[in-house]
């Protein structure tokens, strides 16, 4: 690699959820929709492209904008935010972006000769009599475009919005338009009119009783992959935070839930946090890609202290004989390949755990944010070089990286402004979690650089920085020497 890779995988500036990674050629593209830096709703931005070569996943290349909103007919006021895409290459080798504009309940389509573009508007999803899919009373929702071109080059279109049944559901949103799970929709070569009749694949909360989703019933975020003969759907469920999966031998029936492949809290992982966060979590989206031998999980989390500036992160996965994919943690060293050198500086924005001395909560609606700590930036929204770093952190609370190559470094430095205190650099959380420094802190204004020695590390470390202190701090970066 030119570089060491990192999570967020992209430039700090960038803020793309929802990844969708394909690889076509020797290259990974990755598509998603688009927040803003600090933005007030989901998905502001047009939708750009990134790509990397397969044999270097820290040479991300900006791809540029390849589809504006305004582009759509029906969007032509720029009224409407574009929702998380997917991305399919047709039978004519071109490539068709699916999306769906905010909360409309439609889904829309746009075609390119390339997988960067540039994508012009083509249709909207219509029944053979040319009615808009969603556009009705009593129609399926649309939302959250999964695609599929199958190996005998039928088109599967998933998509589906299932949040648990209320009135104000129904008003704010649905408005009266069905939301039962996942559906799967087959779609005629022309890629945007449908083919058979949409059947529901996954269900939501309300019907999961006796389906075996219960507890992970389907939410949003549908995603699909075929790997060999078996069909892996990806989803958001209603647990929100977590991207679970279900597998079928049938792209439209017999989907069998079988867990969770990645939580933006490490929720259910870590033994320590089994019963809280270990991250402040909020909504999920993303999707499996295998790149040359290795197969990987791209999800997004949260900055800002809500969901609408949300950043893409990845990390690898395993795929076991009998088709399952263990859960796996989320880690500041991502599609690096091993741990991060111990030697250099890194910016506090790789943490992969965050959390306050009371824990970690649902990042929207977490209660006096004042006491938690989060992520943020000095700067405007797409300034290349912006400052990230964790704010607000007080007294108990903790930033943690993973993993780092530990065996050769003898010091650490942080730089930190605001309060003076203590922080404890510790190699886990765990109860018995070894302390490997303890830098003593000097109140500042602007950033000001602690040293203390480091010993302990080995191959494999976790770095947990606990801060002790009477005020708050801002934790820009670290370094290993």
């Amino acid at each position: 690699m030119k570089q060491q890779a990192v999570n967020p995988y992209l430039p700090n500036f960038e803020y793309i959820p929802d990844g969708e990674p394909y690889v076509f050629g020797d290259r990974v593209y990755i598509y998603g929709s688009h927040d803003r830096y600090n933005g007030d709703v989901f998905c502001q931005n047009d939708y750009v492209c990134w790509s990397a070569p397969i044999d270097d996943l820290s040479d991300w290349k900006y791809e540029g904008v390849i589809y504006r909103r305004n582009q759509d007919p029906n969007n032509a006021d720029n009224k409407h935010y574009m929702y998380a895409p997917d991305l399919v290459q047709g039978t004519d080798a071109r490539y068709y972006l699916y999306y769906t504009l905010d909360m409309c309940g439609t889904m829309s389509v746009a075609v390119g000769d390339s997988p960067v573009g540039p994508f012009e508007y083509y249709a909207d999803v219509h029944y053979a009599d040319g009615t808009v899919v969603g556009g009705n009373e009593g129609d399926i929702y649309q939302f959250d475009p999964g695609v599929l071109r199958d190996d005998d080059n039928r088109i599967y279109l998933y998509t589906g919005f299932a949040p648990q049944k209320s009135q104000a559901c129904e008003e704010q949103f649905i408005h009266g338009r069905q939301y039962d799970g996942a559906y799967c929709i087959e779609l005629e070569k022309d890629m945007c009119t449908v083919k058979e009749k949409p059947v529901c694949i996954i269900p939501q909360v309300s019907n999961a009783k006796g389906t075996g989703f219960e507890g992970h019933a389907f939410f949003e975020a549908s995603s699909i992959r075929k790997i060999d003969k078996t069909y892996y759907f990806i989803f958001s469920s209603t647990n929100s935070h977590e991207l679970c999966y279900a597998t079928s031998q049938y792209p439209n029936k017999a989907f069998c839930y079988r867990g969770t492949i990645v939580s933006n809290g490490d929720i259910g992982l870590l033994e320590w946090s089994k019963a809280r966060a270990a991250n402040y979590i909020g909504n999920n989206h993303g999707s499996i890609v295998q790149i040359r031998e290795k197969w990987y999980v791209f999800y997004h989390r949260q900055t800002n202290q809500h969901s609408f500036s949300r950043q893409g992160c990845a990390e690898e996965i395993r795929i076991m004989g009998d088709g399952s994919i263990p859960q796996v943690e989320m880690t500041s060293c991502g599609l690096n390949g091993k741990p991060l050198n111990g030697k250099g500086t890194y910016s506090t924005s790789i943490a992969c755990n965050l959390f306050s001395k009371e824990g970690a909560a649902f990042i929207q609606g977490t209660n006096e944010k004042d006491k938690h700590p989060y992520f943020t930036q000095n700067g405007v929204d797409r300034e290349e070089h912006p400052d990230q770093y964790i704010a607000n952190m007080k007294n108990g609370s903790v930033a943690g990286f993973k993993y780092f190559d530990l065996q050769d470094t003898k010091e650490i430095s942080v730089e930190i402004r605001g309060s003076g205190g203590t922080l404890k650099v510790m190699n886990g959380f765990h109860h018995n979690a070894a302390i490997l420094a303890q830098i003593p802190l000097q109140e500042s204004e602007g950033y000001k650089s602690s040293f203390a020695a480091l010993k302990g590390g080995t191959e494999k470390t976790v770095l947990f920085f606990k801060y002790e202190g009477k005020g708050s701090i801002d934790f820009k970066a670290f370094t290993l020497y």
